[in-house]
């Protein structure tokens, strides 16, 4: 019986977990980015930042342990972390969709700032500086939860963080060299990681 409580949670997550990262990846492949002649500014030192997460999105799909975390010793506690998990994958998809429309042609994956370039600070950027970010890091901690082992989650967390450090440093330096005081004012007002 429990050979089956672990296939029907780990079914479920992986249906969910794959569904919408298609979604999301179809949403940011189909955002144009900007022309490459306007650019105006670019901080490299980002790229290291974003191989520092794809490891860590690598080590979060480490070959799966077949069982839920060994402190749930119940079904019922294991199909709680089976949908807490489904959960925060959806809502951080959620706002990885939300969070990539706002910008629309200034959005990529590089760190760099266009001529024209507006700082967008409504809609999921109202409430924190970075939430493609934080949507990512959801990803992340779902896939952990779910059938992560525990080193490589763990691994995969810390990877994870020390990327998003290097990547908001870089990108917000960036965006203070180009807006001064009025990104100065919006960082006071808006947290740059966790809401």
């Amino acid at each position: 019986m429990r050979r089956e409580t672990d296939a029907i949670g780990l079914t479920a997550l992986l249906s969910s977990w794959c569904s919408r990262m298609c979604c999301s990846a179809v949403c940011f492949c189909f955002v144009e980015g900007p022309p490459r002649t306007e650019e105006a500014k670019r901080s490299p030192a980002a790229t290291f930042g974003i191989v520092l997460q794809g490891v860590s999105f690598l080590l979060a799909w480490n070959p799966p342990r077949l069982r839920w975390w060994p402190f749930l010793p119940s079904r019922a506690g294991e199909m709680a972390l089976a949908a807490a998990a489904i959960r925060l994958a959806n809502a951080s998809c959620w706002l990885c969709l939300l969070a990539v429309q706002p910008p629309g042609k200034q959005w990529t994956y590089a760190a760099h700032v266009i001529k024209g370039h507006e700082l967008i600070t409504q809609g999921p950027y109202g409430v924190v500086r970075n939430p493609i970010y934080l949507g990512m890091f959801g990803l992340i901690l779902s896939r952990c939860l779910a059938f992560s082992r525990w080193w490589s989650g763990l691994a995969a967390i810390v990877l994870f963080l020390i990327g998003n450090r290097i990547r908001i440093h870089t990108e917000e330096q960036l965006l203070r060299e180009t807006f001064g005081d009025q990104f100065d004012e919006y960082a006071r007002r808006v947290p740059a990681f966790v809401p």
